[in-house]
């Protein structure tokens, strides 16, 4: 028997007036599934990460996140959806005014009745699950990069998500830190069967975590397919990105001097 993915995207585009960002993008996240969405500056895997939250709306195109199709849930189904999600920013997006606890306890504070022991436990089970132990009475300006990072891992999986998402989660760690993120998130993803969606330029990271990777480039879905898919790729825009490779742009000194040429006249008409 075969069930509808947790998250399913079909032809998917989005603009922001006339700048067409993504492209007939479509995926799909199995159950249990960690999908990498790698790209370069600019290629449209934030603006489809906002997409998948429901902060942003497509101009055409489908959607469904575990069942739902999001383009006509109402507000209430969006709120229960979200109560099935968890989210970590790539900044990690602490309130700057509240220690660590109240920050993880903060979304079983406002989506859930339990009485305050309860949610206090829950609270440091999950510091206990990302390696703070102890940390909850810390502020986030005494924590270090790593630290944050996991304090806002914690965050997103208080609620116990079945689909968690992750913005440049290595983003800025030194290799050692970044290394142990990699494989705690593993060894989450093992543990709960949650479907993980990772946005990342990390080429050893990415590796290292997903099952399958996709690869965006100027809105457009250019590979999708495991590691070693998309590492054998025919593409030269795929191979360009794995290799760091400088796309130079074409330069013309006739052409650029005539230009200088044309606007130093056009100023002094003016």
């Amino acid at each position: 028997m075969r069930t509808t993915p947790p998250i399913r995207v079909r032809n998917l585009v989005a603009a922001f007036g006339d700048n067409v960002v993504l492209r007939d993008v479509s995926l799909d996240v199995a159950a249990g599934e960690i999908l990498v969405i790698m790209g370069g500056s600019g290629s449209g895997k934030s603006t489809l990460l906002r997409h998948m939250l429901g902060l942003l709306k497509p101009v055409s195109g489908d959607m469904e996140l575990l069942g739902i199709d999001t383009a006509s849930a109402t507000d209430k189904q969006w709120m229960a959806l979200r109560r099935r999600m968890g989210v970590a920013f790539q900044s990690g997006a602490l309130f700057s005014s509240m220690n660590v606890g109240d920050n993880i306890r903060l979304p079983l504070r406002e989506r859930t009745g339990l009485d305050p022991e309860t949610i206090d436990i829950m609270m440091r089970i999950k510091l206990d699950v990302v390696n703070l132990p102890g940390c909850e009475d810390l502020m986030p300006a005494e924590l270090s990069g790593g630290m944050i990072k996991r304090a806002a891992l914690a965050r997103a999986l208080i609620m116990d998500p079945e689909l968690l998402f992750l913005d440049e989660p290595s983003a800025g760690l030194d290799p050692v830190i970044a290394a142990s993120l990699d494989e705690l998130l593993l060894q989450l993803r093992d543990a709960t069967g949650m479907s993980v969606v990772v946005i990342t330029h990390e080429l050893e990271s990415a590796f290292k975590i997903a099952d399958r990777i996709c690869v965006l480039d100027r809105g457009e879905v250019i590979a999708l397919g495991t590691v070693d898919e998309v590492r054998n790729s025919d593409s030269e825009r795929v191979q360009a990105l794995l290799t760091r490779k400088v796309e130079s742009p074409k330069f013309e000194p006739q052409a650029y001097l005539q230009q200088l040429i044309g606007a130093s006249s056009a100023r002094r008409v003016n």
